[in-house]
């Protein structure tokens, strides 16, 4: 399949230039990747940024939250990265919400860390490690604050 993909996003993009313009050239004819392949590459890297629903500046304010506390989460940028989410979990693990490996990876015990802490601060969130709408709602709530 991903021959198949490349080979025809080649020919489209050759008939393109042929035609005088690379607006044609793009690879919107390409076909999507499968599920499976989806799924495949969603295991082998976690993604880059895992902002669970913060935008730049709540973000920056959980980043800020994190150095106030005495983690190093890294550039404050706004950019819930591996470094971010490392301090997280050293913090998760040291308040007892947290018995995982120190990995940066958002995964369901990381979850599971932040929703226990955000339950410490009011909330009634299942501890379920499912980031749904009522964990990122919470979780936008106490990040607005602004720290920095």
């Amino acid at each position: 399949m991903r021959a198949l993909t490349k080979a025809l996003v080649s020919v489209t993009a050759a008939v393109g230039i042929a035609a005088g313009g690379l607006a044609t050239a793009g690879t919107a004819t390409a076909a999507p990747a499968s599920a499976q392949q989806q799924a495949a590459s969603a295991e082998v890297a976690p993604l880059a940024v895992v902002n669970l629903g913060l935008n730049i500046a709540h973000a920056k304010s959980w980043q800020c939250w994190l150095r106030d506390t005495g983690y190093d989460p890294g550039t404050i940028d706004g950019m819930l990265g591996t470094n971010s989410w490392k301090a997280a979990q050293e913090k998760f693990e040291a308040m007892g919400y947290y018995d995982d490996s120190i990995d940066g990876i958002v995964g369901p015990n990381t979850i599971k860390a932040l929703q226990r802490y955000l339950n410490l601060h009011g909330a009634k969130l299942d501890v379920d490690g499912i980031a749904g709408s009522a964990t990122t709602d919470e979780f936008w709530d106490f990040a607005g604050t602004n720290r920095c």
